[in-house]
């Protein structure tokens, strides 16, 4: 199977976060086809990461994720790029690291594994269930792909999700004054988080803040009586100053959960590839124990999670040979102590 078919065929199988069972099955079809020793690892009833390896020990493994952020759409392509729902969020990048993977096996190498994870695009619970998994003390590099434009990465931003919970008394919208509005209050709260003036980084720059979903009430004629928001702020420092910060603005009107943290990272850049610095996060920090991290991919971020998403077929063959390049370097460096 060519890349661009592999692509193709990865992108229609949908996959929104929760649903990466059917995607998991093919991709374990298809490694098993090409010789290697699949394991579904199951997260619930529904889904399972993918792990594979050779013969040979893992000490180089490919990881990315196999979910997707919503709506599915199919693929289609023209001269230039192929479209559709994960093209560079990150199908195509696990059809590179497949291609590359054969590439290096045809070259010889052998210590070549695969770590495809579900639940990247919500709270990671693949990857921590990966980071457990016996062969991971086996690797010695993890090769990570997100959408750099084939760029290796110098760090990502860190991460912190919570929802914020407001609670008001339910009564008839045309006497206001009998309860207490759970959405104003919330609104409050959210104006009091929005004047916050962030702390930022020289490498990692400005810490950003994302309001991703309001909720509460139950009928324009019904004073709500419950309301949240959920948010996700991109760390540039450690989660504590940003916590203290933000418990500081909602003052006790309504009540913080924290879903997620991890602090920005610091990344292996190599000599010789192109770098750069992303403001997003990736499953790295969940996958610890899977050797040192890199992290490189085709495709732009830009693309990522809109409705044009979108790969160039350029970059994609470009990926196959970075991938492999990458791999045979990392190849001849000196094994860790305990690696």
């Amino acid at each position: 199977m060519d890349l661009f078919t592999l692509t193709r065929q990865l992108i229609d199988i949908p996959s929104i976060t929760g649903d990466e069972g059917a995607v998991g099955r093919f991709l374990a079809q298809h490694l098993a086809k090409l010789g290697y020793a699949v394991e579904l690892q199951a997260i619930d009833r529904e889904r399972s990461n993918l792990i594979a390896t050779t013969d040979g020990s893992p000490g180089i493994v490919f990881s990315t994720h196999m979910d997707t952020v919503p709506p599915h759409f199919g693929s289609s392509e023209d001269e230039e790029n192929i479209y559709g729902r994960g093209a560079c969020d990150a199908k195509g990048i696990i059809a590179a690291q497949i291609l590359a993977a054969e590439k290096l096996r045809a070259e010889g190498f052998s210590e070549i594994g695969f770590v495809f994870t579900v639940d990247e695009e919500m709270a990671s619970l693949g990857a921590t269930a990966a980071n457990a998994h016996p062969l991971a003390r086996e690797c010695r590099y993890l090769i990570n792909g997100e959408p750099t434009d084939n760029k290796m990465a110098a760090g990502t931003k860190g991460s912190l999700r919570f929802t914020i919970v407001c609670e008001g008394r339910a009564a008839h919208s045309a006497y206001p004054e009998q309860g207490e509005s759970a959405l104003e209050k919330l609104l409050d709260v959210l104006e009091s988080i929005r004047r916050l003036v962030w702390p930022s980084d020289e490498m990692f720059g400005e810490t950003t803040c994302n309001i991703g979903v309001i909720s509460g009430g139950t009928r324009p004629n019904v004073i709500p009586a419950e309301a949240e928001a959920e948010l996700q702020i991109r760390l540039v420092t450690s989660a504590a100053p940003i916590k203290q910060m933000i418990e500081a603005a909602v003052a006790g009107r309504g009540q913080i959960k924290y879903s997620s943290e991890h602090e920005p990272v610091r990344l292996q850049a190599l000599p010789g590839f192109e770098i750069c610095v992303p403001r997003f996060t990736t499953d790295i920090p969940y996958l610890s124990n899977w050797g040192t991290p890199l992290l490189v991919g085709p495709g732009s971020i830009f693309d990522a999670h809109t409705g044009h998403e979108k790969i160039s077929k350029r970059e994609l063959i470009g990926a196959v040979d970075l991938y492999a390049r990458l791999a045979r370097v990392l190849s001849e460096r000196p094994a860790v102590a305990g690696r």
